[in-house]
């Protein structure tokens, strides 16, 4: 009786290793990325955030809402701007395509898309936020 217990959790043994050696993978785990590096910021500046909505753009563009795209007075049509919503912490990369904003105190006028992705929202209307120009 002993014996035949023996016999059979060998027998068990055997097939639970067949069974596990059979899951595993024989496929090399993938390469790990390198890090892209960070662009590298060449000017900062802090202000007031809107949303807007428009039909034509500066650059000749149609107005995307869904598009992550920025209203800045001065920088460079095509300059990616990353935007860091200062309560939040929350940040997002926007590419100037527009001119604004015409309205004293605001520095950037963002698209619904990338307004949405820093936590600005329609209710609040406004953020304080720190403009980082990518180079």
């Amino acid at each position: 009786m002993r014996t035949h217990q023996i016999q059979l959790g060998r027998a068990l043994l055997v097939a639970m290793s067949c069974w596990l050696a059979s899951c595993a993978s024989s496929e090399a785990p993938p390469p790990v990325k390198a890090a892209t590096p960070s662009p590298k910021v060449v000017a900062t500046q802090q202000g007031i955030a809107s949303l807007y909505t428009d039909r034509r753009t500066a650059s000749g563009e149609r107005f995307n809402g869904k598009a992550l795209t920025a209203a800045h007075r001065t920088w460079p049509m095509g300059t990616k701007v990353r935007v860091t919503n200062r309560n939040s912490g929350r940040s997002v990369i926007v590419r100037i395509n527009d001119r604004g904003p015409y309205v004293r105190g605001r520095i950037i006028d963002l698209t619904p898309a990338a307004a949405e992705a820093i936590g600005l929202t329609w209710k609040m209307g406004l953020a304080r936020v720190t403009l980082e120009r990518l180079e």
